[in-house]
């Protein structure tokens, strides 16, 4: 099934994409996790707090009413924790010159980093703004030092994000922190799909394009660490919860590794497409405040 979270009537709801449009979730009958995020959350307020309330995603999810006119906002707006993987393709790998890594390549962002499937994405003018397109899974389970297999049964769905880079910060010192975690710089959505309906390891086609000319494109069987090596992996030293966000990393084709370096600019259409789950379209305002 495909969930989101929509704007409707003044408000944003957690919903499912059904045959009669967006109808809300309603609210889980139990809480799974009394520490979880977002306690006193309403649990059909977005889908991070419908997950984090203990809410599951699947065919028999209870529905509520429709949401006529709903409005297709960010997924997980709130997330907990965003763990982003670096250097997880191979063809990207070898155009930044590097051996294939024995360990997943980490980072963090902020929820104040994601935007919406159709939202700008607004970065200070005069940066170097690359484009990173990624497949996303959505933690549905907590899970500590999990194995492959616990991983991967704690998959709630899949998701469509760019990883948005300013590589001038990025490439400042040796951690890439300051430049991936700027505000309103990762769309992501426009669904979540649950593991029934997409299969990363079958082979998912991943693209970007930038006005319409296609800059990558790869397949997510040619991870080097899939979907449960990385929630295992990340699991062993911190607890990811319902609703967290996990990005797992961008095939080749980035502009920073073109020669000349390519970059993007102001009014630019960035486009990123996962096969199965959707179309992102986010237009670049590079705007005049100081970086």
């Amino acid at each position: 099934m495909h969930f989101g979270t929509v704007a409707h009537a003044g408000t944003t709801r957690a919903a499912a994409l059904t045959c009669d449009g967006w109808r809300a979730l309603a609210a889980p009958t139990a809480r799974h996790d009394a520490d979880a995020p977002y306690a006193a959350a309403s649990p059909t307020a977005d889908l991070s707090a419908f997950l984090a309330a203990g809410g599951t995603l699947g065919a028999d999810t209870p529905l509520a009413e429709v949401l006529e006119g709903a409005t297709v906002r960010a997924p997980l707006p709130r997330p907990a924790k965003v763990i982003c993987c670096g250097l997880n393709y191979g063809e990207h790998i070898r155009e930044t010159g590097r051996d294939l890594p024995s360990h997943p390549t980490l980072f963090v962002k902020y929820a104040d980093s994601l935007v919406g499937p159709t939202d700008d994405v607004s970065l200070p003018s005069g940066t170097d703004v690359d484009w990173e397109a990624e497949l996303a899974v959505v933690v549905g389970a907590t899970i500590r030092s999990a194995d492959r297999e616990t991983a991967a049964a704690a998959i709630a769905g899949y998701t469509v994000a760019n990883d948005v880079s300013v590589r001038d910060w990025q490439y400042r010192t040796l951690q890439w922190f300051q430049g991936k975690a700027w505000d309103d710089s990762t769309p992501t959505g426009p669904v979540v799909v649950t593991p029934d309906q997409v299969d990363p390891g079958a082979g998912l086609t991943i693209t970007c394009r930038v006005n319409g000319e296609e800059v990558q494109r790869d397949s997510t069987v040619t991870l080097v660490f899939d979907s449960a090596d990385l929630l295992a992996y990340i699991s062993t030293f911190t607890t990811l919860r319902p609703g967290d966000l996990v990005l797992t990393g961008t095939p080749g084709g980035v502009g920073v590794a073109r020669d000349p370096k390519r970059f993007l600019a102001d009014g630019d259409v960035l486009e990123t497409e996962v096969e199965g789950i959707g179309l992102l379209r986010n237009v670049i305002r590079l705007t005049d405040h100081t970086a």
